[in-house]
């Protein structure tokens, strides 16, 4: 029963670590996220800048798989050279261990001081103290869980049952090395890891040896989680990440034959046993640097022969980073990137549909099914991407950016149905049958082609803009657009009575490529909607009140 009760104050001690850990880097993310995103992207111009920036983003963070999987979303959009990126992560490794090394200097008493200021903090108004206010809660709960692991592995000292496991491990470094890896691969955090060595280490059953060798081993299975986050991205992302690794398993594998020489060094050096861990942590992480560094530029070469390029899918979003959801703003900047391209891609459909209609190439069309399929899938992506940021509680104004943002995606995607289901086979037909409009109603289908994609550039600007005055000029354009639909039909129905044969052959198509063009233009001014609503314009029915 002891044992019992011992194991659950254990586990429960490193989950609230592991809960304070992702604390501090939400919070860090929501003050700080856009500034620390920034610093990253452009203080990465030299090696030193590289070095420091990696350095300080994990101090910050207090996760070096956070600082890793933001240097290899840089990566993928060149906004980081790959070499740089390799010396990025040399700087969140140093990181991670001074982070451990400050945790080990005894401040756990500081934790419901820090907690306090931190729920003040986060009761403010302000995002960026919130924020603030959430990281101060996690650390004072990261200190706390070090009382905690102190207390649940006292009991530890008398335990035979451990006495005979440590032994063991003693005698198979290698096993050690694997078992500490697998802690720190499944928590996610080296951190964590070297903080739960670190409160054995207290108890004075590890030996100086056996020491090192967990700390090798938190150090391996630190790098894997990266590596299998950045699993489905582009090659350019996997290519950080796993070179990443290799530096670390190369400076295990060096490191472990070794590990006996370093303990009677540090032995020598009188250090504090009790803060073995963290030392030991610290020194291979400046060792691993100094040594790696000379080499980034060798293993970024090395990694493109790895890891070749992939087949590139046009159907993948450019914008939606994952790592952007923790800011807002940010993120709701590179969804509308995103949708602006999805209308880019509408676009090229209406002009090719235009291009065929007027040509009479069949040709124009083959690629727009490629370019609807497109535009369904990404789509689909902002929309997922959306109700992420969602889940992360959004401000009133960036919750109603959102809907905007997923509302003209919807809308673009009914045209790219609209294309696709009708215009290309009412096109198609004309082609492939020959058939001829009168020489007016070819003019009128034409002018409203060449209209329906002016607007539509209209749109593009108003979505970024919202500026009100073209907001209004499009709403007019409704008005044009239903007036010549209207008109255009009564003339073809005019022509229709006066017996033109090519209005006869005609009729159907004429009508229903009118129909489409009106309903695609329906869509297109729904962007001024909301900018209309806002300002009171708009009224929900176009019905007259009858005069009293």
């Amino acid at each position: 029963m002891e044992s019992t009760i011992v194991m659950i104050n254990l586990f429960g001690a490193v989950a609230l670590l592991l809960f304070g850990l992702a604390q501090v880097k939400d919070g860090v993310s929501r003050a700080f996220g856009a500034r620390l995103r920034t610093g990253l992207a452009t203080g990465t111009r030299g090696g030193l800048r590289s070095f420091v920036s990696g350095f300080v983003a994990t101090l910050a963070l207090q996760s070096s798989t956070a600082t890793a999987l933001m240097v290899a979303s840089f990566v993928e959009r060149e906004l980081v050279k790959p070499r740089m990126a390799q010396i990025v992560l040399l700087g969140a490794n140093v990181g991670t261990a001074v982070t451990a090394w400050i945790v080990a200097t005894g401040i756990e008493w500081l934790s419901p001081l820090v907690i306090l200021v931190g729920i003040i903090l986060y009761r403010s108004g302000s995002t960026a103290r919130q924020g603030g206010g959430i990281a101060l809660i996690g650390i004072g709960l990261m200190l706390l869980s070090l009382h905690l692991l102190s207390g649940a592995t006292e009991p530890m000292r008398q335990s035979p049952a451990l006495a005979a496991f440590i032994g063991l491990l003693d005698n198979a470094w290698p096993v050690a090395l694997v078992f500490s890896a697998g802690i720190a691969f499944v928590s996610s955090s080296s951190l964590a890891a070297v903080v739960l060595i670190l409160s054995l280490a207290s108890t004075g059953i590890l030996s100086a040896g056996l020491v090192i060798v967990l700390v090798l081993g938190a150090n391996l299975g630190g790098a894997i989680p990266p590596v299998v986050a950045s699993l489905g991205g582009p090659a350019s992302a996997k290519r950080v990440t796993l070179g990443n690794l290799i530096v670390r398993a190369a400076g295990c594998a060096i490191a472990l034959p070794l590990a006996g020489y370093g303990a009677e060094l540090l032995e020598m050096l009188r250090l504090d046993p009790a803060k073995l861990p963290v030392d030991a942590h610290l020194g291979f992480n400046l060792i691993l640097a100094a040594v790696a560094w000379p080499f980034s530029r060798l293993l970024s070469q090395l990694m493109l022969r790895l890891v070749p390029e992939e087949a590139q899918t046009d159907n993948a979003p450019k914008y939606l980073d994952q790592q952007e959801l923790s800011t807002p703003v940010v993120a709701l900047a590179s969804a509308t990137r995103e949708v602006l391209g999805v209308g880019d891609l509408i676009e090229r459909m209406l002009i090719r549909a235009s291009d065929a209609f007027e040509q009479d190439d069949l040709t124009k069309l083959k690629e727009i099914p490629t370019l609807e399929k497109r535009v369904d899938s990404l789509q689909q992506e902002v929309k997922v991407y959306l109700s992420k940021l969602g889940r992360e509680g959004l401000s009133e104004e960036n919750g109603r950016h959102s809907i905007i943002i997923i509302d003209y995606a919807i809308n673009l995607e009914h045209i790219g149905d609209i294309i696709e289901k009708g215009l290309l086979p009412q096109i198609s037909k004309k082609v492939s049958l020959g058939l001829r409009f009168s020489d007016d109603g070819y003019q009128e289908l034409k002018k409203l082609f060449h209209l329906t994609i002016d607007n539509l550039r209209i749109a593009q600007t108003i979505f970024v803009t919202r500026d009100f005055n073209l907001a209004k000029q499009m709403m007019e354009v409704k008005v044009e657009v239903r007036r010549m639909e209207k008109q255009s039909a009564e003339r073809h129905l005019e022509r229709l009575r006066e017996g033109y044969a090519d209005s006869l052959q005609t009729s159907s198509l004429h009508l229903d490529m009118l129909r489409d063009l009106k309903r695609i233009n329906a869509h297109i001014v729904s962007v001024a909607h909301p900018i209309l609503d806002e300002s009171g314009l708009l009224i929900e029915s176009r019905l007259r009140t009858p005069a009293q």
